[in-house]
């Protein structure tokens, strides 16, 4: 990917830069863009509720929302370079070359390392020096948020996965991880880590990131590969079904109420 990518400073560039792997995985058939085309209609969301002044403190919700997105981008530059990244994403992003995984499992993963891990970093950062509960009703906000829009790509995940709601019938029980993944357990356990994370300095808290990564990189790798031999059955009829191109399943999944990232080019 020729763009070097910065530090963004504001939510506008948060979603400029999401546009430009948008494109990129439209252009080159790459899974990754099934995250990258979810977060950048909850990013849109949030920069919707910003102008809307929907949140206690803008101003603050939206320096939160980009040092949470620079954590995944720079995880994607660094990942594309060949560089060192969190276990958490190296697991998600390693996914994404293989052809066993399907499609949710792909948006899981991605949610599993940007909640479960960068989430909590990002809120700690956010309010160093400040009283974190402060940020608690904005950050119960961003996240309703996040809920709201992962429903609503269930919507369209049957457009392009028909078989993935057999994981209701024959993954229920098997693998709660997969088939039970809930955005308020996992943000109640991002808030319980900026808690943590946030009474810490120096070594320690870098040990207390180091530890947490490893959990959610176990977590994630359980998500990508599942013990029941039921759910991985159930696994492959699905995949069975997801005959769609990389590129053709990114825009199917593009929600209809969200702006349309840029065409992609050539």
């Amino acid at each position: 990917m020729p763009h070097v990518q910065e530090p963004c400073t504001t939510i506008d560039d948060v979603i400029a830069e999401l546009d430009r792997i948008v494109q990129h995985c439209l252009q080159t058939n790459d899974k990754a863009g099934y995250f990258a085309v979810l977060y950048y209609c909850v990013t849109c969301r949030v920069r919707e509720g910003i102008r809307k002044k929907e949140f206690d403190d803008n101003a603050r919700m939206e320096r939160l929302d980009v040092l949470f997105a620079n954590r995944y981008l720079a995880a994607w530059h660094r990942w594309k370079a060949g560089q060192k990244i969190t276990r958490s994403w190296q697991v998600a992003f390693q996914t994404t070359t293989l052809s066993t995984a399907i499609i949710l499992q792909h948006l899981l993963l991605g949610m599993n390392a940007h909640i479960n891990l960068d989430l909590g970093i990002a809120t700690a950062e956010t309010m160093q020096g400040q009283n974190l509960q402060a940020i608690k009703n904005d950050f119960n906000r961003i996240n309703a948020i996040l809920k709201a829009m992962v429903d609503k790509v269930q919507d369209n995940l049957g457009l392009v996965s028909p078989l993935f709601r057999l994981l209701d019938v024959y993954g229920r029980d098997r693998d709660e991880l997969l088939t039970g993944f809930s955005i308020q357990v996992a943000r109640d356990g991002a808030w319980c880590f900026a808690e943590e994370l946030s009474a810490q300095t120096g070594p320690a808290y870098e040990a207390c990131l180091a530890r947490r990564d490893q959990r959610i990189a176990v977590l994630g790798q359980r998500m990508a590969h599942p013990l029941s031999r039921m759910l991985r059955f159930t696994l492959t009829a699905i995949r069975t079904s997801e005959w769609r191109s990389p590129a053709s399943t990114i825009r199917l999944l593009r929600f209809a109420d969200a702006p349309a990232p840029a065409p992609a080019l050539g």
